[in-house]
């Protein structure tokens, strides 16, 4: 089972229709109970990083969170949900990130703030297709070694990542239209072969 972790922001409803658009089934999950179950798990993360941060403790989420990514299960992180995988960011510089991945989210300096609307996609050759995906974000990653594609919004910096078991897009695949469809789909292809 596709679990969507539902933290009460996020664009829950959107995944849900994209995975059901490509053919497959998911659930919201908002429980540990609900985490452990998923066969692999989805983390629309929206709004305030540390507001991310807080929301994940407070429902006692967090640490099933952690423990799921880091037991190597399947992980599909978007917006925050890449955020969260690294150590923290100037957002909320006091709360700390999970720091499975080296680096911190730093906020755009130049033009409009927060970056909305689409850009596109450059990929590491032998990765996914380039393509324009639909952004929303204020902070981004701008360097990492698992770096699967990259953006430019005065200066690149990290659109998509993957390793081990992490998959990550800062943009939003759900709204991207046929490429974040076929970018859904991609990973879940990869998952079939793993």
């Amino acid at each position: 089972m596709i679990g969507i972790l539902d933290y009460g922001a996020g664009n829950i409803a959107s995944v849900k229709n994209a995975m059901a658009y490509i053919g497959l089934d998911a659930n919201t999950v908002s429980s540990a109970e609900g985490i452990d179950s998923s066969d692999c798990l989805v983390f629309p993360g929206q709004g305030s990083f540390g507001s991310m941060m807080e929301i994940l403790l407070e429902r006692d989420i967090y640490d099933p969170l952690y423990d799921y990514i880091k037991d190597n299960r399947p992980f599909l992180g978007v917006c925050l949900g890449l955020q969260v995988l690294f150590e923290g960011s100037e957002e909320d510089p006091n709360i700390k990130g999970y720091g499975i991945l080296k680096g911190r989210a730093t906020k755009f300096t130049q033009g409009k703030v927060p970056q909305i609307g689409w850009n596109n996609i450059l990929p590491i050759p032998g990765t996914i297709e380039p393509g324009w995906a639909y952004y929303v974000n204020s902070y981004r990653i701008e360097a990492s070694d698992c770096t699967m594609a990259r953006s430019d919004y005065f200066g690149e910096f990290v659109a998509a990542i993957r390793k081990d078991n992490m998959t990550a897009f800062q943009f939003h695949p759900e709204k991207s239209g046929r490429y974040g469809l076929s970018l859904l789909s991609w990973w879940y292809n990869c998952l079939q072969k793993e």
